[in-house]
């Protein structure tokens, strides 16, 4: 069966109020390598099913939820079954409410598209010819080359029927020197392999890993620290992540007004910084509905089917928008909101590079990348976690060589107030989270005082 014939052999058998039905096929391809030598590579297909029943008119509905892998027709008939046990036996939804009404999309009938090997026939070749240089100029690359196709359609019993087509790419590449002493990584996201730039990255690692040939240890403490698009990404996708209106208004987030409500409209840093979603962001174009799998704070599965458009978060320093599901913007009296599937920080007016942050650097830390972030404190949104792959000092707008790596303390939202600088923004992958969230595009932060609690061993 095809995807959307699944849908629809589905749809037939509901036999309760309600239903929404999402079917997703994903076609997947990789290449991995070690000490400069291709070690697999591999082609793999799926098909996923998620079946929201929902049983009971009005505001006594309830939803059952059911997801497995398909095989046949026989495995629809059981999800099916499964879903409207779920919901009949389930109290009523918080979030309840009547299913997004519409039409069918002219691609709904459209077979899914498909990644195949041939995705690195531009990147795969130049690999190779990498690899070759590394092992002449005695370094190693270590890494992944993944991209996955994934053909979403979504249909209910109110006659929506929607699809979207979605490519994801990620690269990541460790560069080790000296006797693997050394280490530093370069990221990419990409939807189509095509963007790769092979040298860049070459350069990049020869750069940094010849950054680290002098070693300097420094104490913990406050630093001035450049922070690059990576870097910038882990953290703004965890602020993105606990941006739930419903939650503040509750008094539990960092977003909470002392006192009651939320704080949009409060001023968050006086930099002119925007943080917005866009799911026809160039690069990193995503769902331009929603596609929940779940309830939750910020998503609802009766929401499953409306449209999605740029929504600025914080806009110009201020905050301007929470995550909202129809159901917390009546909680809350808010706009409705909803969470899209990518996240970008532009400043207005900053068109450096991050090498003209770092020539305009009296004495700071240049980081890489971030890694084991965990949250300490909802309340602050502190966050802690560890530099990896290279920390190096710059010294009079030069980088002078590599220092130890440090835990940090900081909050992401506390952490914009104190932006002194930033560059262009570019496509990046966030390296923390990149096996749940690829698609982010960030600047290179200055950010003064940035909190260095204490040395790691680490590396």
């Amino acid at each position: 069966m095809r995807p959307h014939e699944i849908v629809e052999a589905a749809l037939a058998q509901c036999t309760v109020d309600a239903m929404t039905v999402i079917c997703e096929e994903h076609s997947q391809t990789n290449l991995r390598w070690a000490a400069n030598t291709l070690t697999t590579n591999g082609v793999m297909r799926s098909v996923d099913i998620t079946v929201v029943a929902v049983a009971g008119n009005g505001t006594g509905r309830a939803a059952g939820v059911a997801s497995a892998s398909v095989a046949d027709a026989s495995d629809v008939a059981a999800i099916v079954s499964r879903a409207e046990a779920a919901a009949r036996s389930s109290d009523p939804s918080p979030d309840a409410g009547d299913l997004v009404a519409g039409s069918m999309s002219n691609t709904f009938d459209t077979p899914p598209e498909e990644t195949s090997p041939d995705v690195f026939a531009q990147f795969a070749p130049a690999l190779g010819d990498w690899f070759g240089r590394a092992r002449g100029a005695e370094f190693e690359l270590f890494g992944f080359a993944e991209h996955e196709v994934t053909t979403t359609y979504l249909g209910n019993t109110a006659g929506l029927r929607q699809r979207h087509v979605q490519p994801t790419g990620r690269l990541e590449i460790t560069g080790k020197s000296d006797g693997r002493k050394r280490s530093t990584w370069v990221g990419r996201s990409t939807r189509d392999f095509l963007d790769v730039d092979v040298e860049a990255l070459d350069t990049e690692i020869r750069t940094q890993l010849g950054w680290a040939e002098r070693s300097i240890a420094l104490d913990p403490g406050r630093y001035e620290v450049l922070l690059p698009p990576s870097a910038v990404a882990d953290l703004m996708v965890y602020l993105y992540w606990n941006n739930a209106a419903r939650d503040a208004a509750e008094g539990r987030t960092v977003f909470s007004r002392p006192g009651g409500g939320t704080r949009i409209g409060d001023r968050l840093t006086n930099s002119p910084l925007s943080l917005f979603s866009d799911p026809a962001y160039p690069g990193m174009q995503c769902s331009p509905f929603v596609v929940a799998h779940a309830s939750g704070s910020t998503e609802s599965v009766f929401d499953n089917g409306l449209p999605l458009q740029r929504t600025a978060w914080i806009d110009n320093g201020e905050l301007a928008a929470l995550g909202q599901t129809r159901h917390s913007a009546v909680l809350t009296s808010g706009a409705l909101t909803p969470m899209i599937d990518n996240v970008a920080l532009e400043m207005a007016g900053a068109n450096s590079s991050t090498a003209d942050l770092i020539a305009s650097t009296e004495r700071g830390l240049l980081l890489t990348t971030l890694w084991y972030i965990r949250e300490v404190d909802a309340q602050t949104l502190l966050l802690t976690g560890l530099t990896r792959d290279g920390v190096y000092l710059v010294e009079g707008g030069e980088v002078v060589g590599a220092v130890n790596n440090f835990r940090f303390n900081e909050s992401p939202v506390d952490l914009l107030s104190r932006v002194v600088g930033a560059s262009a923004t570019e496509v990046t992958l966030p390296r923390e989270w990149s096996d749940f969230f690829t698609r982010a595009a960030m600047p290179t932060l200055r950010i003064a005082d940035f909190n260095m609690s204490t040395v790691s061993q680490a590396s």
